[in-house]
């Protein structure tokens, strides 16, 4: 069996965090949940759900999933397969399998999760979270002829082509970072239609106005600054 981690960043999930993580299968060797700052008992839940809990006291999604790596970077045997999630239960963790398939079967390098309006529960994403989606696809389709349709943040890594990647984005605009990426460095991917449902408790950033518009300007920015990058 493959070695396979899990990276969950997780701001006040107390509510949702040990339902996302007693529904991850079994074929997962670790799952990390990475506390960014929460005030309330995520860590706590977290840990007493089986998962290994580091903090990142920096906010922002970036840095915990850096921290993430930081942690998988220092262990002696490295994984596999990196899986990044969210920690809200808006994803439906048992998919993991059929994220993670494409890598073990085809040797694909790397899988997003795409959230397919037939298979969401109604309300589960916000009008400027499908329209921010459309609009981010459309440009890195027309700007590099990529063939995502979704930014979604369920998806599965080889983790030495995550290495590879050399990530860098602190906050909103990791998950684009990642693709674009993985356009430019001509990775094999795919996307697998997975379900998703209304989350747990507030989205820090589709939630907010402030959150909507910082996330909506690093994304263009990470896909304009790649347009003109050789």
């Amino acid at each position: 069996m493959p070695n396979i981690k899990v990276i969950i960043p997780a701001y006040n999930e107390a509510d949702s965090i040990a339902l996302v993580i007693n529904e991850i299968p079994s074929i997962v060797n670790e799952v990390i949940v990475v506390n960014n700052n929460s005030t309330d008992k995520t860590a706590e839940v977290a840990q007493n759900a089986g998962a290994t809990v580091l903090l990142e006291s920096q906010m922002g999604y970036g840095y915990a999933c850096l921290k993430g790596m930081d942690y998988i970077s220092k262990l002696s045997e490295k994984p596999e397969i990196i899986v990044f999630m969210d920690g809200d239960y808006s994803d439906y963790p048992e998919e993991l399998i059929q994220i993670v398939a494409p890598i073990l079967e085809d040797n694909i390098d790397f899988v997003v999760g795409s959230r397919v309006k037939r298979l969401q529960e109604k309300g589960s994403m916000t009008p400027q979270q499908h329209f921010g989606n459309w609009l981010a696809t459309f440009l890195m389709r027309i700007m590099f002829g990529a063939k995502f349709t979704d930014l979604g943040p369920f998806r599965a890594i080889k983790y030495k082509k995550l290495l590879d990647l050399k990530m860098q984005d602190k906050t909103y605009g990791w998950t684009v970072e990642m693709q674009l990426k993985a356009l430019k460095q001509k990775l094999t991917y795919v996307e697998v239609p997975v379900k998703y449902k209304k989350r747990i408790g507030v989205s820090k950033v589709s939630g907010t106005i402030k959150g909507t518009i910082f996330a909506g300007v690093k994304i263009l920015g990470w896909i304009f600054k790649y347009s003109f990058k050789k």
